[in-house]
Protein backbone atom coordinates (compact mmCIF):
# COMPACT_ATOMS: atom_id res chain seq x y z
CA UNK A 1 0.00 0.00 0.00
CA UNK A 2 1.72 3.61 -0.90
CA UNK A 3 2.34 5.54 2.04
CA UNK A 4 -0.20 8.49 0.88
CA UNK A 5 -3.14 6.07 0.55
CA UNK A 6 -2.26 4.76 4.19
CA UNK A 7 -2.33 7.69 5.88
CA UNK A 8 -5.57 8.58 4.50
CA UNK A 9 -6.96 4.89 5.77
CA UNK A 10 -4.98 5.29 8.99
CA UNK A 11 -7.12 8.74 9.39
CA UNK A 12 -10.76 7.31 8.57
CA UNK A 13 -9.23 4.16 11.17
CA UNK A 14 -9.19 6.36 13.79
CA UNK A 15 -12.06 8.31 13.36
CA UNK A 16 -10.56 11.72 12.38
CA UNK A 17 -12.05 11.08 8.60
CA UNK A 18 -15.08 9.64 7.71
CA UNK A 19 -15.19 6.20 5.43
CA UNK A 20 -16.68 6.43 2.43
CA UNK A 21 -18.86 3.76 3.60
CA UNK A 22 -19.97 2.58 6.43
CA UNK A 23 -22.22 -0.71 7.83
CA UNK A 24 -24.11 0.84 11.09
CA UNK A 25 -25.67 -1.44 13.72
CA UNK A 26 -24.74 -4.33 12.32
CA UNK A 27 -23.97 -8.26 14.58
CA UNK A 28 -20.67 -8.13 12.75
CA UNK A 29 -19.01 -11.98 12.78
CA UNK A 30 -15.27 -12.01 13.54
CA UNK A 31 -14.47 -15.02 11.91
CA UNK A 32 -10.59 -15.24 13.49
CA UNK A 33 -12.27 -15.99 16.72
CA UNK A 34 -15.75 -17.11 16.05
CA UNK A 35 -18.29 -14.59 17.67
CA UNK A 36 -20.58 -12.29 16.89
CA UNK A 37 -20.48 -8.65 18.15
CA UNK A 38 -22.40 -5.39 17.23
CA UNK A 39 -21.09 -2.80 15.74
CA UNK A 40 -19.81 -0.79 13.03
CA UNK A 41 -18.17 -1.99 9.65
CA UNK A 42 -16.06 0.69 7.96
CA UNK A 43 -14.97 0.82 4.12
CA UNK A 44 -13.04 2.99 1.51
CA UNK A 45 -11.91 1.48 -1.88
CA UNK A 46 -13.47 -1.96 -1.67
CA UNK A 47 -11.61 -1.98 1.70
CA UNK A 48 -12.40 -2.84 5.12
CA UNK A 49 -10.99 -0.11 7.38
CA UNK A 50 -12.17 -0.99 10.75
CA UNK A 51 -14.50 -2.54 13.24
CA UNK A 52 -16.32 -0.45 16.08
CA UNK A 53 -18.23 2.36 16.31
CA UNK A 54 -17.34 5.07 13.03
CA UNK A 55 -19.71 7.64 10.70
CA UNK A 56 -19.71 7.70 7.09
CA UNK A 57 -20.07 9.76 4.71
CA UNK A 58 -22.74 6.90 3.09
CA UNK A 59 -24.48 5.09 6.42
CA UNK A 60 -26.44 1.61 5.77
CA UNK A 61 -28.02 0.49 8.64
CA UNK A 62 -28.20 -2.87 9.57
CA UNK A 63 -30.06 -3.17 12.60
CA UNK A 64 -30.95 -6.17 13.66
CA UNK A 65 -29.44 -7.64 10.88
CA UNK A 66 -26.18 -10.33 10.71
CA UNK A 67 -22.69 -9.42 8.97
CA UNK A 68 -20.49 -12.27 7.46
CA UNK A 69 -17.47 -12.15 5.13
CA UNK A 70 -18.25 -13.01 1.25
CA UNK A 71 -18.15 -17.37 1.36
CA UNK A 72 -16.29 -19.43 -0.44
CA UNK A 73 -16.61 -22.51 -2.40
CA UNK A 74 -13.43 -24.11 -2.31
CA UNK A 75 -14.02 -26.40 -5.21
CA UNK A 76 -16.07 -26.33 -8.19
CA UNK A 77 -16.13 -27.27 -11.91
CA UNK A 78 -17.85 -24.30 -13.43
CA UNK A 79 -18.21 -26.04 -16.42
CA UNK A 80 -20.29 -28.58 -15.15
CA UNK A 81 -23.31 -25.86 -13.93
CA UNK A 82 -24.09 -26.20 -17.72
CA UNK A 83 -24.44 -22.24 -18.20
CA UNK A 84 -21.64 -20.17 -19.13
CA UNK A 85 -19.39 -19.33 -16.18
CA UNK A 86 -20.29 -15.72 -15.83
CA UNK A 87 -23.81 -16.41 -15.41
CA UNK A 88 -23.36 -18.94 -13.03
CA UNK A 89 -20.78 -16.85 -10.64
CA UNK A 90 -23.60 -14.29 -10.69
CA UNK A 91 -26.32 -16.37 -9.52
CA UNK A 92 -24.23 -18.01 -6.94
CA UNK A 93 -22.71 -14.34 -5.84
CA UNK A 94 -26.59 -13.44 -4.77
CA UNK A 95 -26.61 -16.42 -2.33
CA UNK A 96 -23.35 -14.69 -0.88
CA UNK A 97 -20.46 -16.55 -2.45
CA UNK A 98 -17.96 -14.20 -3.95
CA UNK A 99 -15.20 -16.12 -4.21
CA UNK A 100 -14.97 -19.62 -6.30
CA UNK A 101 -11.68 -21.77 -6.70
CA UNK A 102 -12.23 -23.39 -10.27
CA UNK A 103 -11.01 -26.55 -11.45
CA UNK A 104 -11.58 -26.07 -15.33
CA UNK A 105 -10.29 -29.59 -15.60
CA UNK A 106 -13.57 -30.26 -17.75
CA UNK A 107 -12.82 -27.84 -19.91
CA UNK A 108 -8.72 -28.60 -20.75
CA UNK A 109 -10.31 -32.80 -21.43
CA UNK A 110 -12.23 -31.69 -24.28
CA UNK A 111 -10.03 -28.68 -25.55
CA UNK A 112 -6.82 -28.69 -23.60
CA UNK A 113 -4.99 -24.93 -22.52
CA UNK A 114 -7.71 -22.94 -25.15
CA UNK A 115 -10.49 -24.98 -22.28
CA UNK A 116 -8.57 -23.08 -19.62
CA UNK A 117 -8.12 -19.94 -21.68
CA UNK A 118 -11.65 -19.55 -22.02
CA UNK A 119 -12.32 -20.51 -18.25
CA UNK A 120 -9.71 -17.67 -17.58
CA UNK A 121 -11.58 -14.80 -20.18
CA UNK A 122 -14.87 -16.01 -18.75
CA UNK A 123 -14.45 -14.69 -14.93
CA UNK A 124 -11.97 -11.73 -15.83
CA UNK A 125 -14.89 -9.14 -15.08
CA UNK A 126 -17.74 -10.62 -12.65
CA UNK A 127 -18.57 -9.33 -9.42
CA UNK A 128 -16.83 -11.73 -7.68
CA UNK A 129 -12.87 -13.66 -6.74
CA UNK A 130 -12.69 -16.34 -9.24
CA UNK A 131 -9.24 -18.55 -8.82
CA UNK A 132 -8.19 -21.43 -11.08
CA UNK A 133 -6.42 -24.78 -9.88
CA UNK A 134 -4.59 -25.90 -12.76
CA UNK A 135 -5.79 -29.39 -14.07
CA UNK A 136 -3.60 -32.36 -12.84
CA UNK A 137 -5.03 -34.91 -14.78
CA UNK A 138 -5.67 -34.44 -18.11
CA UNK A 139 -6.32 -36.99 -19.08
CA UNK A 140 -7.42 -38.69 -15.46
CA UNK A 141 -6.15 -41.75 -16.08
CA UNK A 142 -4.17 -43.75 -18.80
CA UNK A 143 -7.54 -45.76 -19.75
CA UNK A 144 -9.22 -42.65 -20.57
CA UNK A 145 -9.94 -41.14 -24.30
CA UNK A 146 -10.09 -37.12 -23.92
CA UNK A 147 -9.21 -34.56 -26.43
CA UNK A 148 -5.67 -33.71 -24.94
CA UNK A 149 -2.69 -34.35 -22.94
CA UNK A 150 -1.83 -31.81 -20.37
CA UNK A 151 1.62 -31.99 -19.78
CA UNK A 152 4.08 -30.15 -16.84
CA UNK A 153 5.83 -28.19 -19.41
CA UNK A 154 2.51 -27.11 -21.03
CA UNK A 155 1.81 -25.70 -17.46
CA UNK A 156 4.94 -24.05 -16.84
CA UNK A 157 3.22 -20.64 -18.74
CA UNK A 158 0.58 -20.09 -15.99
CA UNK A 159 2.25 -20.35 -13.37
CA UNK A 160 3.02 -17.10 -12.86
CA UNK A 161 -0.64 -16.13 -13.24
CA UNK A 162 -2.59 -13.97 -10.78
CA UNK A 163 -5.13 -15.71 -10.54
CA UNK A 164 -3.46 -19.59 -10.52
CA UNK A 165 -3.29 -20.76 -6.97
CA UNK A 166 -1.83 -23.99 -7.42
CA UNK A 167 -2.62 -27.66 -9.20
CA UNK A 168 -5.71 -29.04 -9.23
CA UNK A 169 -7.51 -31.98 -8.02
CA UNK A 170 -5.25 -34.96 -8.24
CA UNK A 171 -7.28 -37.60 -9.61
CA UNK A 172 -4.88 -40.36 -10.67
CA UNK A 173 -3.86 -41.45 -7.19
CA UNK A 174 -2.40 -45.00 -8.33
CA UNK A 175 0.31 -42.62 -9.91
CA UNK A 176 1.02 -40.50 -7.21
CA UNK A 177 1.83 -43.50 -4.83
CA UNK A 178 3.50 -45.28 -7.49
CA UNK A 179 5.92 -42.26 -8.43
CA UNK A 180 4.85 -41.89 -12.41
CA UNK A 181 8.02 -39.34 -13.05
CA UNK A 182 4.78 -37.71 -15.49
CA UNK A 183 2.76 -36.84 -12.02
CA UNK A 184 5.51 -35.91 -9.84
CA UNK A 185 6.70 -33.37 -12.65
CA UNK A 186 3.38 -31.86 -11.78
CA UNK A 187 3.51 -31.74 -7.83
CA UNK A 188 6.98 -30.76 -8.29
CA UNK A 189 5.97 -28.07 -10.70
CA UNK A 190 3.48 -26.47 -8.00
CA UNK A 191 5.48 -27.20 -4.82
CA UNK A 192 5.69 -24.02 -3.69
CA UNK A 193 1.46 -23.64 -4.50
CA UNK A 194 -1.42 -25.58 -2.91
CA UNK A 195 -2.36 -29.18 -4.51
CA UNK A 196 -5.70 -30.06 -4.56
CA UNK A 197 -6.36 -33.86 -4.19
CA UNK A 198 -9.27 -36.58 -4.93
CA UNK A 199 -8.44 -39.50 -3.33
CA UNK A 200 -11.47 -41.51 -2.18
CA UNK A 201 -11.59 -45.02 -0.22
CA UNK A 202 -7.37 -45.27 -0.04
CA UNK A 203 -5.93 -47.50 2.29
CA UNK A 204 -4.55 -45.90 5.60
CA UNK A 205 -0.55 -46.69 3.52
CA UNK A 206 -1.74 -45.24 0.66
CA UNK A 207 -3.09 -42.03 1.87
CA UNK A 208 -0.05 -41.50 3.75
CA UNK A 209 1.76 -42.04 0.98
CA UNK A 210 -1.07 -39.57 -1.17
CA UNK A 211 -0.50 -36.98 1.51
CA UNK A 212 3.66 -37.44 1.67
CA UNK A 213 3.73 -36.30 -2.15
CA UNK A 214 2.28 -32.56 -0.59
CA UNK A 215 -1.37 -33.01 -1.41
CA UNK A 216 -3.08 -30.78 0.99
CA UNK A 217 -6.76 -31.30 0.19
CA UNK A 218 -9.98 -33.85 -0.88
CA UNK A 219 -13.20 -33.26 -1.54
CA UNK A 220 -14.03 -36.84 -1.93
CA UNK A 221 -14.99 -38.04 1.31
CA UNK A 222 -18.19 -39.89 1.74
CA UNK A 223 -18.15 -40.32 5.22
CA UNK A 224 -17.41 -38.99 8.54
CA UNK A 225 -14.55 -41.61 10.02
CA UNK A 226 -12.59 -41.10 6.27
CA UNK A 227 -12.92 -37.44 6.96
CA UNK A 228 -11.19 -38.10 10.07
CA UNK A 229 -8.70 -40.57 8.73
CA UNK A 230 -7.56 -37.91 6.02
CA UNK A 231 -7.83 -34.63 8.80
CA UNK A 232 -5.37 -37.24 11.13
CA UNK A 233 -2.82 -37.27 7.73
CA UNK A 234 -2.99 -33.36 7.96
CA UNK A 235 -5.48 -32.78 4.45
CA UNK A 236 -7.85 -30.43 4.62
CA UNK A 237 -11.58 -32.10 4.09
CA UNK A 238 -13.74 -29.95 1.34
CA UNK A 239 -17.33 -30.88 2.09
CA UNK A 240 -19.25 -31.70 -0.74
CA UNK A 241 -22.95 -30.84 -1.50
CA UNK A 242 -23.49 -30.77 -4.81
CA UNK A 243 -26.37 -32.05 -7.46
CA UNK A 244 -25.43 -35.14 -7.29
CA UNK A 245 -22.99 -35.75 -4.36
CA UNK A 246 -24.20 -34.63 -1.37
CA UNK A 247 -21.90 -36.15 1.30
CA UNK A 248 -22.37 -33.12 3.83
CA UNK A 249 -24.95 -34.42 6.45
CA UNK A 250 -23.05 -37.97 6.94
CA UNK A 251 -19.31 -35.27 7.72
CA UNK A 252 -21.68 -32.99 9.53
CA UNK A 253 -23.34 -35.14 11.57
CA UNK A 254 -20.40 -36.91 12.56
CA UNK A 255 -18.80 -33.96 13.74
CA UNK A 256 -21.76 -32.64 15.72
CA UNK A 257 -22.22 -36.02 17.82
CA UNK A 258 -18.61 -36.11 18.41
CA UNK A 259 -17.73 -32.45 19.07
CA UNK A 260 -14.92 -32.64 16.74
CA UNK A 261 -12.25 -29.17 15.90
CA UNK A 262 -13.96 -27.97 12.72
CA UNK A 263 -10.43 -26.40 11.86
CA UNK A 264 -9.58 -28.83 9.27
CA UNK A 265 -12.99 -28.14 6.74
CA UNK A 266 -13.80 -26.34 4.22
CA UNK A 267 -17.44 -26.50 2.21
CA UNK A 268 -17.48 -26.57 -1.56
CA UNK A 269 -20.24 -27.68 -4.08
CA UNK A 270 -17.63 -29.58 -7.19
CA UNK A 271 -21.00 -29.81 -9.05
CA UNK A 272 -23.85 -27.62 -8.99
CA UNK A 273 -26.63 -26.91 -11.54
CA UNK A 274 -28.06 -23.91 -11.52
CA UNK A 275 -31.17 -24.70 -11.24
CA UNK A 276 -30.33 -26.15 -7.05
CA UNK A 277 -28.44 -22.85 -6.87
CA UNK A 278 -31.47 -20.70 -7.31
CA UNK A 279 -33.88 -23.59 -5.65
CA UNK A 280 -31.64 -24.52 -2.22
CA UNK A 281 -28.51 -21.95 -2.48
CA UNK A 282 -25.20 -22.25 -2.63
CA UNK A 283 -22.59 -22.37 -0.06
CA UNK A 284 -25.08 -20.63 2.30
CA UNK A 285 -27.31 -23.96 2.08
CA UNK A 286 -24.30 -25.73 3.09
CA UNK A 287 -24.13 -23.54 6.31
CA UNK A 288 -27.45 -23.80 6.66
CA UNK A 289 -28.12 -27.42 6.57
CA UNK A 290 -25.17 -27.55 8.91
CA UNK A 291 -26.84 -25.92 11.32
CA UNK A 292 -29.75 -27.78 10.98
CA UNK A 293 -27.95 -31.14 12.02
CA UNK A 294 -26.40 -29.23 15.33
CA UNK A 295 -23.80 -27.21 14.42
CA UNK A 296 -23.25 -23.93 15.69
CA UNK A 297 -23.57 -20.66 13.11
CA UNK A 298 -20.54 -19.52 14.35
CA UNK A 299 -18.45 -22.53 13.51
CA UNK A 300 -20.18 -23.24 10.13
CA UNK A 301 -19.69 -19.45 9.08
CA UNK A 302 -16.38 -20.26 9.90
CA UNK A 303 -15.69 -23.01 7.59
CA UNK A 304 -17.37 -21.08 4.87
CA UNK A 305 -15.25 -18.35 5.50
CA UNK A 306 -11.60 -17.94 7.27
CA UNK A 307 -10.80 -21.82 6.93
CA UNK A 308 -11.13 -21.67 3.35
CA UNK A 309 -9.20 -18.34 2.94
CA UNK A 310 -6.69 -19.81 5.30
CA UNK A 311 -6.21 -23.02 3.12
CA UNK A 312 -5.73 -21.28 -0.09
CA UNK A 313 -3.27 -19.12 0.94
CA UNK A 314 -6.02 -15.29 0.09
CA UNK A 315 -5.51 -13.70 3.31
CA UNK A 316 -7.10 -10.34 1.84
CA UNK A 317 -10.27 -12.73 1.88
CA UNK A 318 -12.70 -14.84 4.55
CA UNK A 319 -12.68 -12.24 7.50
CA UNK A 320 -14.20 -8.70 8.73
CA UNK A 321 -11.08 -7.02 9.61
CA UNK A 322 -8.66 -3.94 8.98
CA UNK A 323 -7.21 -4.72 5.26
CA UNK A 324 -9.56 -7.09 4.46
CA UNK A 325 -11.39 -6.86 1.26
CA UNK A 326 -14.88 -5.86 1.54
CA UNK A 327 -16.74 -9.01 0.19
CA UNK A 328 -20.06 -8.77 2.76
CA UNK A 329 -23.09 -10.73 3.32
CA UNK A 330 -25.82 -9.24 4.86
CA UNK A 331 -27.89 -12.54 6.85
CA UNK A 332 -31.56 -11.85 7.49
CA UNK A 333 -30.91 -14.06 10.66
CA UNK A 334 -29.02 -17.69 11.87
CA UNK A 335 -32.48 -19.92 11.79
CA UNK A 336 -32.55 -19.65 7.59
CA UNK A 337 -29.16 -17.92 6.65
CA UNK A 338 -31.30 -15.95 4.63
CA UNK A 339 -29.09 -13.62 2.34
CA UNK A 340 -30.61 -10.06 2.14
CA UNK A 341 -27.40 -8.48 0.48
CA UNK A 342 -24.09 -9.22 -1.07
CA UNK A 343 -21.25 -6.56 -1.42
CA UNK A 344 -18.17 -7.37 -3.51
CA UNK A 345 -15.46 -5.51 -3.01
CA UNK A 346 -17.93 -2.94 -1.33
CA UNK A 347 -20.49 -2.63 -3.61
CA UNK A 348 -23.85 -4.81 -3.98
CA UNK A 349 -24.62 -7.41 -6.22
CA UNK A 350 -27.59 -6.37 -7.92
CA UNK A 351 -29.79 -9.63 -8.50
CA UNK A 352 -31.01 -11.39 -11.01
CA UNK A 353 -28.86 -8.43 -13.08
CA UNK A 354 -28.77 -9.89 -16.76
CA UNK A 355 -25.61 -11.44 -17.63
CA UNK A 356 -23.74 -10.66 -20.83
CA UNK A 357 -22.81 -13.77 -22.65
CA UNK A 358 -19.80 -13.37 -23.92
CA UNK A 359 -18.97 -15.37 -27.15
CA UNK A 360 -15.80 -18.13 -27.96
CA UNK A 361 -13.87 -19.20 -30.28
CA UNK A 362 -15.46 -20.83 -33.14
CA UNK A 363 -13.53 -24.27 -32.50
CA UNK A 364 -14.89 -24.40 -29.36
CA UNK A 365 -18.15 -24.87 -30.19
CA UNK A 366 -17.18 -27.98 -32.80
CA UNK A 367 -15.98 -30.92 -30.36
CA UNK A 368 -18.03 -33.92 -31.18
CA UNK A 369 -16.58 -36.30 -33.70
CA UNK A 370 -17.61 -39.64 -34.44
CA UNK A 371 -16.36 -42.53 -36.31
CA UNK A 372 -18.59 -44.57 -38.55
CA UNK A 373 -21.20 -44.83 -35.35
CA UNK A 374 -23.76 -47.72 -36.03
CA UNK A 375 -26.58 -49.17 -34.05
CA UNK A 376 -24.33 -52.37 -34.35
CA UNK A 377 -21.84 -50.95 -32.29
CA UNK A 378 -24.41 -51.29 -29.54
CA UNK A 379 -24.59 -54.89 -29.57
CA UNK A 380 -23.68 -57.28 -26.06
CA UNK A 381 -23.01 -60.65 -26.71
CA UNK A 382 -23.21 -63.12 -23.86
CA UNK A 383 -20.63 -65.30 -23.04
CA UNK A 384 -21.85 -66.66 -20.08
CA UNK A 385 -24.75 -66.28 -17.72
CA UNK A 386 -23.36 -63.70 -15.30
CA UNK A 387 -22.64 -60.74 -16.34
CA UNK A 388 -20.41 -57.79 -13.96
CA UNK A 389 -23.23 -54.92 -13.86
CA UNK A 390 -22.64 -51.78 -12.85
CA UNK A 391 -25.13 -51.37 -8.89
CA UNK A 392 -26.08 -47.47 -9.38
CA UNK A 393 -26.19 -45.96 -5.94
CA UNK A 394 -29.07 -43.30 -5.05
CA UNK A 395 -27.94 -39.91 -4.15
CA UNK A 396 -24.16 -40.90 -4.44
CA UNK A 397 -21.44 -41.32 -7.48
CA UNK A 398 -19.91 -44.08 -6.12
CA UNK A 399 -20.98 -47.63 -7.50
CA UNK A 400 -21.10 -51.30 -6.61
CA UNK A 401 -19.81 -54.11 -9.05
CA UNK A 402 -21.98 -57.13 -8.83
CA UNK A 403 -21.66 -59.93 -10.44
CA UNK A 404 -24.62 -61.61 -11.49
CA UNK A 405 -27.55 -63.63 -13.62
CA UNK A 406 -28.73 -61.10 -16.24
CA UNK A 407 -31.21 -61.56 -18.76
CA UNK A 408 -30.39 -62.61 -22.53
CA UNK A 409 -31.88 -63.74 -26.11
CA UNK A 410 -31.62 -66.38 -28.26
CA UNK A 411 -29.94 -65.50 -31.78
CA UNK A 412 -28.99 -66.99 -34.88
CA UNK A 413 -25.16 -66.01 -34.34
CA UNK A 414 -25.56 -66.34 -30.60
CA UNK A 415 -27.00 -64.77 -27.56
CA UNK A 416 -27.03 -61.25 -26.47
CA UNK A 417 -28.21 -59.46 -23.55
CA UNK A 418 -31.39 -58.04 -23.17
CA UNK A 419 -32.50 -55.35 -21.04
CA UNK A 420 -35.37 -55.30 -18.59
CA UNK A 421 -36.90 -53.57 -15.66
CA UNK A 422 -34.34 -54.31 -13.44
CA UNK A 423 -30.89 -54.13 -15.87
CA UNK A 424 -30.37 -51.37 -18.68
CA UNK A 425 -27.62 -51.09 -21.31
CA UNK A 426 -24.78 -48.38 -21.01
CA UNK A 427 -22.60 -46.95 -23.74
CA UNK A 428 -19.90 -44.42 -24.04
CA UNK A 429 -18.42 -43.70 -27.73
CA UNK A 430 -15.29 -41.55 -27.74
CA UNK A 431 -16.08 -38.66 -29.55
CA UNK A 432 -12.82 -36.54 -29.56
CA UNK A 433 -10.29 -38.28 -32.35
CA UNK A 434 -13.11 -40.68 -34.12
CA UNK A 435 -11.40 -43.23 -32.88
CA UNK A 436 -14.40 -45.63 -33.29
CA UNK A 437 -14.05 -46.57 -29.38
CA UNK A 438 -17.27 -47.91 -28.12
CA UNK A 439 -17.65 -49.35 -24.69
CA UNK A 440 -21.19 -51.19 -23.77
CA UNK A 441 -21.92 -52.34 -20.01
CA UNK A 442 -24.81 -53.10 -18.29
CA UNK A 443 -26.52 -51.14 -15.02
CA UNK A 444 -28.90 -51.55 -12.44
CA UNK A 445 -30.59 -49.10 -10.15
CA UNK A 446 -31.47 -47.00 -12.91
CA UNK A 447 -34.57 -47.60 -14.23
CA UNK A 448 -35.16 -45.84 -17.15
CA UNK A 449 -38.16 -47.61 -19.22
CA UNK A 450 -39.20 -47.35 -23.11
CA UNK A 451 -36.35 -45.09 -24.36
CA UNK A 452 -32.79 -43.91 -23.53
CA UNK A 453 -31.23 -41.06 -22.02
CA UNK A 454 -27.55 -39.62 -23.11
CA UNK A 455 -25.12 -37.05 -22.67
CA UNK A 456 -21.81 -35.58 -23.43
CA UNK A 457 -20.88 -34.43 -20.29
CA UNK A 458 -18.97 -37.43 -18.90
CA UNK A 459 -16.45 -36.75 -16.41
CA UNK A 460 -14.07 -36.27 -17.02
CA UNK A 461 -13.00 -37.34 -20.90
CA UNK A 462 -16.43 -35.92 -21.61
CA UNK A 463 -17.57 -38.53 -24.48
CA UNK A 464 -20.58 -39.23 -25.75
CA UNK A 465 -22.64 -41.79 -22.90
CA UNK A 466 -26.09 -43.28 -23.35
CA UNK A 467 -28.38 -45.83 -20.85
CA UNK A 468 -31.54 -46.82 -22.60
CA UNK A 469 -33.55 -50.30 -22.84
CA UNK A 470 -33.42 -50.77 -26.59
CA UNK A 471 -31.01 -50.03 -29.25
CA UNK A 472 -32.80 -48.24 -31.12
CA UNK A 473 -33.29 -45.34 -28.73
CA UNK A 474 -29.83 -45.34 -27.73
CA UNK A 475 -28.82 -44.90 -31.08
CA UNK A 476 -30.91 -42.45 -32.07
CA UNK A 477 -29.68 -40.16 -28.64
CA UNK A 478 -25.94 -40.84 -30.00
CA UNK A 479 -27.09 -39.53 -33.43
CA UNK A 480 -28.60 -36.45 -31.71
CA UNK A 481 -26.33 -35.23 -29.73
CA UNK A 482 -23.95 -35.32 -32.85
CA UNK A 483 -26.30 -33.18 -34.61
CA UNK A 484 -26.45 -30.13 -31.71
CA UNK A 485 -22.46 -30.98 -30.80
CA UNK A 486 -23.15 -31.99 -27.59
CA UNK A 487 -25.89 -32.03 -24.69
CA UNK A 488 -28.40 -33.68 -22.47
CA UNK A 489 -31.26 -35.77 -24.79
CA UNK A 490 -34.39 -37.79 -23.92
CA UNK A 491 -35.53 -40.52 -26.85
CA UNK A 492 -38.88 -42.42 -26.09
CA UNK A 493 -40.12 -45.27 -27.98
CA UNK A 494 -38.21 -43.94 -31.10
CA UNK A 495 -38.72 -39.97 -31.02
CA UNK A 496 -36.59 -36.82 -29.82
CA UNK A 497 -38.70 -36.19 -26.73
CA UNK A 498 -36.57 -33.01 -26.38
CA UNK A 499 -32.81 -32.18 -26.38
CA UNK A 500 -30.84 -29.37 -24.54
CA UNK A 501 -28.27 -28.67 -26.42
CA UNK A 502 -24.85 -27.84 -25.05
CA UNK A 503 -22.69 -26.49 -27.51
CA UNK A 504 -19.97 -24.71 -25.69
CA UNK A 505 -17.53 -28.28 -25.80
CA UNK A 506 -20.01 -29.92 -24.89
CA UNK A 507 -20.74 -28.94 -21.78
CA UNK A 508 -22.00 -25.26 -21.69
CA UNK A 509 -24.90 -23.79 -23.20
CA UNK A 510 -24.71 -19.96 -24.24
CA UNK A 511 -28.87 -19.84 -24.58
CA UNK A 512 -29.13 -18.03 -20.92
CA UNK A 513 -30.24 -19.66 -17.96
CA UNK A 514 -34.01 -19.22 -17.94
CA UNK A 515 -33.89 -21.59 -20.80
CA UNK A 516 -31.71 -24.46 -19.76
CA UNK A 517 -33.61 -23.80 -16.42
CA UNK A 518 -37.00 -24.21 -18.29
CA UNK A 519 -36.05 -27.40 -20.72
CA UNK A 520 -33.94 -28.99 -18.23
CA UNK A 521 -36.92 -28.62 -15.42
CA UNK A 522 -39.09 -30.21 -18.37
CA UNK A 523 -36.84 -33.21 -19.15
CA UNK A 524 -36.05 -34.53 -15.25
CA UNK A 525 -39.50 -34.52 -14.91
CA UNK A 526 -39.73 -36.54 -17.95
CA UNK A 527 -36.57 -38.60 -17.26
CA UNK A 528 -38.16 -39.68 -13.78
CA UNK A 529 -41.95 -40.52 -15.48
CA UNK A 530 -39.75 -42.83 -17.79
CA UNK A 531 -38.78 -44.93 -14.75
CA UNK A 532 -35.45 -42.98 -13.34
CA UNK A 533 -35.57 -43.34 -9.70
CA UNK A 534 -36.58 -39.88 -7.52
CA UNK A 535 -33.12 -40.60 -5.75
CA UNK A 536 -31.59 -39.51 -9.05
CA UNK A 537 -30.81 -36.41 -10.49
CA UNK A 538 -30.72 -38.34 -14.17
CA UNK A 539 -28.59 -36.43 -16.18
CA UNK A 540 -25.88 -35.36 -13.24
CA UNK A 541 -25.87 -39.31 -11.81
CA UNK A 542 -25.29 -40.36 -15.73
CA UNK A 543 -22.36 -38.07 -16.30
CA UNK A 544 -20.49 -40.17 -13.42
CA UNK A 545 -20.80 -43.47 -15.06
CA UNK A 546 -17.56 -43.44 -17.14
CA UNK A 547 -15.52 -41.56 -14.49
CA UNK A 548 -12.64 -44.39 -13.85
CA UNK A 549 -11.04 -43.02 -10.43
CA UNK A 550 -14.72 -43.84 -8.56
CA UNK A 551 -15.29 -47.00 -7.46
CA UNK A 552 -16.26 -49.34 -7.96
CA UNK A 553 -16.87 -50.04 -11.57
CA UNK A 554 -17.18 -47.96 -14.58
CA UNK A 555 -17.65 -48.07 -18.17
CA UNK A 556 -15.33 -46.01 -20.82
CA UNK A 557 -14.66 -46.32 -24.73
CA UNK A 558 -12.32 -49.10 -24.08
CA UNK A 559 -14.92 -51.23 -22.06
CA UNK A 560 -15.65 -51.88 -18.23
CA UNK A 561 -13.31 -51.13 -15.96
CA UNK A 562 -13.27 -52.49 -12.37
CA UNK A 563 -11.61 -49.35 -10.53
CA UNK A 564 -10.50 -51.26 -6.98
CA UNK A 565 -8.61 -54.25 -9.48
CA UNK A 566 -7.52 -51.38 -12.13
CA UNK A 567 -8.65 -54.23 -14.38
CA UNK A 568 -10.02 -53.09 -18.29
CA UNK A 569 -12.76 -55.65 -19.16
CA UNK A 570 -13.30 -56.22 -22.80
CA UNK A 571 -16.61 -57.64 -21.99
CA UNK A 572 -18.29 -57.26 -18.84
CA UNK A 573 -18.94 -61.34 -19.33
CA UNK A 574 -15.57 -61.89 -18.20
CA UNK A 575 -15.19 -63.41 -14.84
Amino acid sequence: MELEKYRIYSEMARGIKKAPIVFKNANVFYAHIGEFRKGDVAVADGMIIGTGDYQGEKEIDLTGKYLCPGFIDSHLHLESTLVTPGELIRQAAQCGTTTFIVDPHESANVSGTAGIDYILEQTEEVPANVYVMMPSCVPATYVDDNGCTLTAGKMKTYLEHPRILGLGEVMDAASVINGSVAMHEKLSLFQNKIRDGHAPFLSSGDLAAYALAGIATDHECVDYEYAMEECRNGMQVLIREGSAARNLDAIVSGIVKNDTDTSGFCFCTDDKHIEDIRREGHINYNIRRSVELGLSPERAIQIATIQAARCYGLTHLGAIAPGCQADLVVLKNLETMEVQDVYHKGKIILKDEKTEIRPCAPELKNTVHLKDFDKKDLRLPCINKKAHVLQMMEGQIVTKDLYEEVPFSEKQDGKDFIPDENFQKIAVIERHKCTGKVGVGIVKGFGIQGGAIASSVSHDSHNLIVIGDNDQDMYLAVKELVRTQGGYTLVEKGKVFDTLPLPVMGLMSDAGYEKVNDLLESMISKAHSMGIKKGFDPFITLSFMALPVIPDIRVTPRGVYLVNEDRLLTSPFEE
